[in-house]
């Protein structure tokens, strides 16, 4: 499967073993030009689509790199623009030099600029704003010019500081009114709310500051090298350590720690979460709110103070083998200081794995699973995968005496390629799942050989614009074999690429630099067995059905650098050879989208999203600003009843997991919601009445074969 990719990274490994053949050194002692020979070998040699890096290439690199570091043109002046403009074209001379001057340059006018500001702002929130006013604050960024004074750059802080603070001068305004209303008596004046307002926005700005200092040189580097790999395609990307960690829990839904989300807080690290069967939450003596102060690992003797220390280093002195404990110094939530010692254990993140429930519609059994993505433990595939647990999942559903399967694959952005092969085989007897296609090469069609079929009956897959990559490779492949109906947006996210991810440290010999971290780039693309690309077109659905997504720009079409729509010969496949009524069944359910009421008013919602998304220009008067608003709110009255839809149908758990929540309150919690929604859901009601119709088809025809 992944062939080509796998013979170019056993050159490069045996390259750096090897002392017979270097085709490539890197074995720099500067780290800065060190990564930049890393990434721009591997996106010279490795890249599906290499691009020239030339003075086009490097006028990209340059406005990318200084829209993401400062997008709302808060710190940068025009002076600064001017000074950088000499660089503008030749970006693409230092990459290839394996220099970094234009970014040290930017990065130390911006740490001028981002202390110069705070002057400015706190100065600005000093002194009351008028509300009386007439003024306007654009949001239009793109067409906002940079400062050229201090005044300029003072007036353009003083009309964003007052649009926060009106906004939260509104919220206080409106609940004394409240409370006036309730009491009749008035506990705060008007300037008190002011102020209030002004200390609110002050405090916001202040927690961000605290997070931009802690900060790093290492971190904005991260940030110019992605504005490079971003030019050759929008997932195409640099993981500095810690960031290849987090990705890595997320791929896997597993880490060794004990089991608690933190967060901080100007110099606080607080408990924010327990992770439910963590060991911390197996324990029961953490609490939601108690203050980490220090941590001491439980073979030293000394604790490390984490007070003010950046999040992620405090984030990697608790975290460690599973087995071993760590020592906690919390203030406690009601102000005690204890230690406390906690037990490290493997981490199930539970969110990200599929999860299952039955619904009952006229006596018949259906069963539905969610994937939130296509999970791999990319160090030991069979220890746990999305496709190994749906086969789990529908092996327990069919006990149940299930008639008909909704995969629900909305908001599902894609993961193992490996995973949605082997997840496809459960639906069809064998065959081609998808086809790849690496740079100068012969495409590799990627089979089911498993003979065995795991649910024969009828299946819907539930998808929307933010189903992505091995999403549309499962969802296009089941709508060639119309092995499934597909309902949802009318076309799914676009991403018809495949990425890799080399770990940086592997390309060098006797590193002395430190975690190089590990990079993410397009080595292949992928089609559909018809030979139709996904890229930018994505899948288009059987039954279309509008959502709050769909006049947003959300898709891979609307990306910067995205790769270019083709398609290549079909795969050899035959289509499902089954009895049920697809096309009868599709046109009734189309005929039941396009009579619904509710399914007009999400439509309705959908473009007034949109116009709220649209705009860009704001009142700064209050009064003006106060009709607004209430004009908004009176206007998204008419969508109140799109949250209070209720379906007739009963979800429920299977028994397992009902012995489960048994003994976990957060899991009965987290499901009891997640039923709740599903029995709130047009699109799962939907998706079990295309079921029941595709299971009394089935009856009729296999009647009729009878007869004949």
């Amino acid at each position: 499967m992944k062939r080509n990719f796998n013979i170019f990274l056993v050159s490069i490994l045996i390259a750096f073993a090897s002392c017979s053949f270097t085709p490539k050194s890197f074995d720099d002692p500067d780290k800065d030009k060190l990564l930049m020979q890393l990434i721009t070998y591997l996106l010279e040699e490795g890249h599906f689509e290499p691009k020239a890096i030339n003075d086009d290439f490097s006028e990209g690199v340059y406005m990318r790199f200084l829209k993401q570091i400062d997008p709302f043109k808060n710190y940068f002046y025009q002076s600064d623009i001017d000074d950088f403009e000499r660089f503008k074209t030749e970006i693409d001379d230092q990459i290839l030099n394996q220099e970094v001057r234009f970014f040290n340059l930017v990065y130390e006018r911006l740490m001028l600029r981002i202390l110069d500001t705070r002057a400015v702002y706190n100065q600005v929130l000093s002194a009351p704003f008028d509300i009386d006013l007439e003024e306007t604050f654009s949001t239009d960024y793109d067409d906002k010019a940079y400062p050229t004074s201090k005044a300029e750059m003072k007036d353009n802080w003083r009309k964003q500081l007052k649009f926060s603070t009106l906004a939260n001068y509104y919220d206080l305004v409106t609940e004394e009114a409240k409370e006036k209303d309730e009491t009749d008596d008035q506990k705060k004046s008007l300037a008190d709310l002011e102020i209030e307002a002004r200390e609110t926005t002050l405090k916001s700005l202040n927690e961000t500051a605290s997070y931009m200092d802690d900060l790093r040189r290492d971190d904005w580097l991260s940030i110019y090298i992605n504005a490079i790999a971003e030019e050759f395609d929008p997932h195409t990307f640099y993981f500095a350590p810690q960031d290849k960690d987090r990705f890595d829990a997320q791929m896997s839904g597993k880490y060794e720690g004990i089991g608690a989300r933190l967060q901080k807080r100007m110099d606080e690290i607080s408990i924010t979460e327990l992770i439910s069967g963590g060991s911390a939450w197996r324990q029961n003596k953490l609490e939601v709110g108690d203050v980490i102060l220090k941590v001491r690992q439980e073979d030293e003797s000394e604790p490390v103070n984490v007070v003010g220390m950046r999040l992620d280093d405090a984030v990697k002195l608790i975290k460690g083998p599973k087995g071993t404990n760590v020592i906690l110094t919390l203030k406690k939530v009601d102000g005690t200081i204890e230690d406390l010692s906690i037990p490290r254990d493997e981490i199930e993140l539970e969110e990200t794995y599929a999860k299952t429930s039955t619904v009952k519609k006229e006596g018949a059994t259906f069963g539905i699973i969610n994937l939130p993505k296509f999970y791999v433990d990319f160090e030991d595939y069979n220890n746990r995968n999305a496709a190994s647990d749906v086969k789990k999942e529908i092996q327990r559903l069919k006990a149940e005496g299930m008639q008909g399967l909704v995969l629900d694959l909305r908001n599902n952005g894609g993961g193992s390629l490996k995973t949605v092969v082997d997840l496809g085989g459960l639906f069809i007897k064998e065959g081609p799942i998808v086809q790849v296609r690496s740079t100068g090469q012969d495409k590799e069609v990627l089979k089911d050989t498993d003979r065995s079929v795991e649910w024969d009956g009828p299946l819907v897959i539930l998808v929307n614009e933010l189903s992505a990559s091995a999403s549309e490779i499962l969802a296009a492949a089941m709508q060639d074999y119309k092995r499934a109906i597909v309902i949802g947006s009318k076309q799914t996210y676009g991403k018809g690429t495949v990425q890799n991810i080399i770990d940086l440290n592997r390309m060098i010999r006797g590193n002395t630099n430190g975690d190089m971290g590990a990079f993410k780039f397009t080595t292949q693309k992928y089609y559909r067995i018809n030979g139709g690309s996904t890229q930018l077109e994505g899948v288009k659905s059987d039954v279309v059905v509008p959502d709050r997504y769909s006049y947003i720009d959300i898709g891979e079409k609307d990306q910067d650098n995205p790769l270019a729509w083709d398609e290549i010969a079909p795969a050899t496949y035959t289509i499902w050879n089954n009895v049920f009524d697809y096309e009868t069944t599709i046109q009734n359910s189309k005929n039941r989208m396009n009579s619904s009421a509710e399914i007009k008013l999400i439509d309705d919602n959908a473009r007034w999203v949109k116009a709220m998304r649209d705009q860009s220009e704001y009142q700064l008067n209050f009064s003006a600003y106060s009709t607004a608003i209430e004009q908004k709110e009176e206007e998204a009255k008419r969508f109140d009843e799109l949250s209070e839809y209720q379906t007739d149908l009963n979800f429920e758990s299977l028994p397992y997991e009902l012995s489960l929540m048994a003994q976990d309150s957060v899991l009965k919690v987290n499901r009891t919601r997640w039923r709740e929604n599903l029995s709130k859901d047009i699109y799962v009601e939907e998706a079990i009445n295309v079921l029941s119709d595709l299971k009394d088809s089935y009856k009729i025809n296999k009647l009729a074969q009878i007869k004949d």
